[in-house]
């Protein structure tokens, strides 16, 4: 049997993966330049919530309608991704004349190497393909709180946490349909695995509980046990990097509510009695070997 040399596989891995980045380019740049209506504009960026506070990317800006409308009238800090140059040009001429190029800016790029790890929302109208695609990148670079709007095309497995549907007659001769379609998402946090929380919650003797989270994308299940044995844990949500849990201990149910930061989440703890907020902490255990 003919072996190849160490020196010879990885040239053909390099050449297969050059291959591979230029088959995706060629796909991209046969991407149909479709705009999004103006109406269907504004209405996504008020379903992100987008503020002055916000940094937008627009992945495939086309004429940079979306990443000019959340400045002028969002007051936003954005960059749209182009392949095409020509509409790079385009985009950043209107932004020119429209008096927001200071916050509006575009650049020449294939969407799937575009670091979008500052984004605060990401924008989207993309084929069904590119957004299955584009999926791990979402989730691998932006941050638990981040939100995605698309137009039209949804992700498959992750359920949207809230859709919108539009009637816009202007889409029927480019799109056959009047319909539009409206997809939010927000990034979770990771939380799946088991943590231990350290709370003391009022006679002196801390509660060493550990919670078990079993997670898809934003949708947890959750169970609990301390010294005793299994206890009541019920209606777990995660938002973003935001969870929320209630916790039955002893005659008492309380509501816990914090955020989650890397390994550890931190907030208080209450009871439906309207005592007074006591705080409470947990951090990630290791898994079993």
């Amino acid at each position: 049997m003919n072996r190849i040399p160490t020196a010879g596989r990885l040239l053909l891995a390099l050449l297969w993966m050059a291959a591979s980045a230029a088959a995706q380019a060629q796909e991209l740049v046969k991407l149909p330049y479709v705009p999004t209506p103006q109406v269907v504009v504004d209405e996504m960026l008020k379903m992100a919530g987008v503020s002055d506070k916000d940094f937008v990317i627009d992945l495939g800006s086309g004429d940079g309608r979306m990443i000019i409308t959340a400045a002028r009238s969002f007051k936003a800090n954005g960059l749209g991704v182009d392949i095409d140059a020509k509409l790079v040009d385009l985009a950043t001429s209107h932004a020119r004349n429209e008096a927001v190029s200071d916050r509006a800016k575009f650049i020449e790029q294939d969407m799937f190497k575009a670091d979008i790890s500052k984004a605060t929302v990401v924008t989207l109208y993309v084929l069904p393909d590119f957004m299955e695609k584009l999926r791990p990148k979402l989730l691998r670079e932006l941050k638990p709180g981040a939100r995605i709007v698309a137009h039209d095309y949804y992700m498959s497995e992750w359920p949207p946490d809230r859709f919108a549907e539009m009637d816009v007659p202007e889409k029927k001769a480019a799109n056959g349909t009047e319909k539009a379609y409206l997809y939010l998402w927000t990034v979770p946090a990771t939380v799946q695995g088991d943590w231990r929380i350290n709370w003391d919650f009022g006679d002196g003797k801390p509660q060493l509980i550990v919670l078990a989270f079993n997670q898809r994308y934003q949708i947890i299940n959750a169970s609990a046990a301390n010294k005793d044995g299994e206890m009541k844990i019920a209606n777990a949500t995660l938002k973003g990097d935001d969870i929320d849990f209630f916790l039955t201990v002893g005659a008492n149910n309380y509501r816990f509510t914090g955020k989650v930061q890397g390994d550890r989440m931190s907030g208080n703890a209450v009871t439906g009695a309207g005592g007074k907020p006591t705080p409470w902490s947990a951090a990630k255990m290791p898994p079993e070997k």
